[in-house]
């Protein structure tokens, strides 16, 4: 490991340990103007509207055509991120097209913003005015057997032992019942595994082990795990600065950012987000739902933001920084002649028994990795398990040494600010917020998509809902996991991970 990272990373933890009461807007607010750069912001063209349809056609699309719910539910539940509910009564109600797999949103001067469903490519939202997208649709095909006839975790048959008797069964089960509580949480699916077994599950009617469901920004954990691959074949160092083609003028001062800046949410990239301290929700549209809503080349947006600070010293929650990873990836796989839509199904979905799981696009065949995908309970919990398991699969290393470390270990310029809550893409309960160990970590989605590793109890857990249901659903989660520490032992022998070799 670069003796710089292995550096940052340990003044990451020791400012852990330390941390004491979270710091307050104003602070954080403050402290990131005394790094501020002298560079402008041009907020995204177009009408705020206009992007609410689109939004709002794509998150139809998807519960429509792949989670399969009827389209009234999905209007009055699902997907707010990107659609807000209270604009959603300024626009018409979506028309379903489903010989064309389509869905058409109007606007009240009569623009349509229309999302179309790809097959392996996901819901895809056209560009405003066009009715075509800008690349060819790939059908990717899994090499994996009817998961029916293999057994967890490769596939979906499960033993038929009873639970180990170290399980408090009643407790277990408790958890699982308080997870649906109350009904206005409009939890979707609970699944537990306990070294690696799958020991509870339960879906909401309607719904099954196979149902693909929205994940949201859980996506960007996924958008992390497929880059690790290609650390680990050699195509990306973590330190090195990023090779992004829109940077490689001589004196651009982003071509300064490192790969583990932008993935500690550090670039310093100048965008504005709806987690940022000083958001202004009057204000202009915000780049960071812009990247899901505007139809564009998603790639090269994020690549053309100028610095707002420099890199690695003030981190912020911001879409930018994920979606330039996805580029990098595309950029990585095309180079080394693989095809690029295939990649996720082919180097990481087909050797996890991933089945469900699709990673949609922008209308350039991009993906939006940063919270365009769906998958089920099941497989959330597949890919949780990898990062337990230190990123080996069935005897076989898919993530470099050390990568699941340096994803759950505080991100240094988090720590600056005493927010010991974000790694790499990956979430970190350093503040206690779910009532598990702090060194438990997750990914995390809008309208409370979870998934979370708790290494301490041997425990992945994964909870996914319908967005308008997540206020609700929150305590209900924390006390299911209140019962899952009780019901659960701790782990005896405790993986220690090595650092990332080089």
């Amino acid at each position: 490991m670069n003796k710089n990272l292995l550096v940052s990373i340990l003044v990451a933890l020791t400012v852990t340990a330390a941390a004491a009461q979270a710091p307050t807007k104003d602070t954080l607010i403050a402290r990131a103007k005394s790094f501020e750069l002298d560079t402008s912001y041009v907020p995204p063209p177009g009408d705020p509207l206009t992007h609410h349809a689109a939004g709002f056609a794509k998150v139809m699309c998807s519960a429509v055509f792949m989670t399969g719910l009827a389209p009234d539910f999905a209007a009055e539940n699902v997907g707010f991120f990107t659609a807000p509910y209270g604009e959603r009564a300024k626009l018409g109600k979506p028309v379903i097209d489903r010989a064309n797999k389509a869905v058409h949103v109007t606007l009240p001067n009569g623009v349509t913003r229309t999302a179309t469903y790809l097959g392996s490519q996901g819901c895809v939202t056209l560009p405003l005015g066009e009715s075509a997208m800008n690349f060819k649709p790939v059908a990717v095909n899994s090499r994996l057997p009817d998961p029916a006839t293999q057994l967890w975790p490769m596939g979906d048959m499960l033993p038929q032992e009873p639970l180990p008797t170290e399980i408090d069964a009643e407790k277990l089960k408790a958890a699982v019942n308080a997870a649906f509580e109350p009904a206005e949480g409009l939890t979707a699916a609970f699944v537990v595994t306990w070294k690696g077994r799958l020991i509870a599950e339960r879906y909401a009617e309607g719904l099954t082990a196979q149902t693909p469901l929205e994940g949201w920004s859980m996506g960007k954990s996924v958008t992390a795990t497929l880059f690790g691959i290609l650390v680990k074949d050699g195509v990306y160092d973590l330190d090195q600065p990023a090779p992004i083609p829109e940077w490689q003028t001589p004196g651009d001062p982003r071509a300064k950012i490192r790969i583990a800046d932008i993935l500690h949410m550090s670039s310093g990239l100048r965008i504005k987000a709806p987690q940022d301290p000083d958001y202004d929700p009057t204000g202009p549209y915000p780049d960071h739902v812009y990247l899901y809503t505007g139809g564009i080349d998603s790639f090269h947006y994020a690549a053309t933001r100028p610095l707002q600070w420099p890199p690695n010293t003030v981190g912020r929650y911001h879409n930018t920084d994920p979606v330039l990873i996805s580029y990098l990836i595309r950029l990585g796989v095309e180079k080394s002649g693989d095809e690029y839509l295939s990649f996720p199904q082919r180097v990481l979905f087909d050797k996890l028994g991933i089945r469900t799981m699709v990673l949609e696009t922008d209308p350039f065949g991009n993906f939006l990795g940063q919270g365009y995908e769906v998958g089920s309970g099941r497989d959330w919990a597949r890919l949780g398990n990898l990062f337990l398991q230190g990123g080996v699969w069935n005897g076989e290393r898919i993530l470099p040494e050390g990568y699941t470390k340096f994803v759950s270990t505080l991100a240094p310029a988090w720590a600056a600010d005493n927010r010991p809550i974000y790694g790499a893409f990956f979430w970190l309960n350093g503040d206690g917020r779910y009532p598990v160990p702090r060194d438990s970590y997750y990914m995390s989605g809008a309208g409370g998509q979870t998934t979370l590793m708790i290494p301490s109890h041997d425990l992945v857990v994964v909870r996914l809902g319908h967005y308008r249901g997540e206020s609700a659903g929150a305590a209900g989660f924390s006390k299911a996991l209140a019962l899952l520490m009780e019901a659960v032992p701790k782990a005896q022998n405790e993986t220690i991970h090595p650092p990332i070799e080089k």
